[in-house]
């Protein structure tokens, strides 16, 4: 398995080891003794799946403590490009943002610290994305941030996407008030 930082303090780029043969290929997606040595010492408490078509565009979620969720994401059939933004207020790259592809064919694995929002473009029709949560989804603390945002700035690689009411409604990033 492969690890890189990202400019960004705590999320991390994991290349887990893939093995092929005739058959395929087998990968551990999650193994909790390499992840906690990895620094991901978390209890995982709900996984998630989403199918999006070509052009789809989640996000920028995430939930406000005491319920922030660390997301692990990966892309199990077809390609997106991920997004977390920086909500730690105490942080250096308070509102900045990182981009990676994530794709069946990279395997690649992205760990979301709480205290992100995140949110994904499908690149593919019948993109099906992954999360393993640290924590339960909670309505009461559901919150996102509007992903056209002129002050985030971020470079989604792709014209009119196709979006939900509810994130189209987003509130901007000036409006929200950082609890991390």
């Amino acid at each position: 398995m492969k690890v890189d930082e990202t400019p960004i303090e705590g999320l991390l780029i994991i290349q887990p080891d893939v093995y092929f043969d005739e058959r395929g290929y087998f990968l551990e997606t999650y193994n909790k003794e390499k992840w906690k040595e990895l620094g991901i010492n978390f209890d995982f408490m709900q996984d998630n799946q989403s199918q999006s078509s070509e052009g789809v565009l989640r996000g920028l979620h995430f939930q406000n403590p005491p319920y922030a969720q660390g997301k692990l994401v990966s892309v199990i059939a077809g390609a997106v490009i991920d997004i977390a933004v920086d909500l730690r207020k105490k942080s250096k790259t308070y509102g900045s943002y990182f981009a990676l592809e994530l794709s069946e064919q990279n395997k690649t694995i992205f760990w979301i610290p709480p205290g992100f929002a995140h949110g994904f473009v499908s690149l593919q029709d019948n993109t099906i994305f992954s999360y393993k949560c640290t924590q339960v989804y909670n309505k009461q603390s559901e919150a996102s941030i509007r992903w056209d945002d002129t002050d985030l700035a971020i470079d989604w690689k792709i014209q009119n996407p196709i979006i939900s009411e509810k994130d189209r409604n987003a509130p901007f990033f000036k409006e929200y008030i950082s609890m991390f």
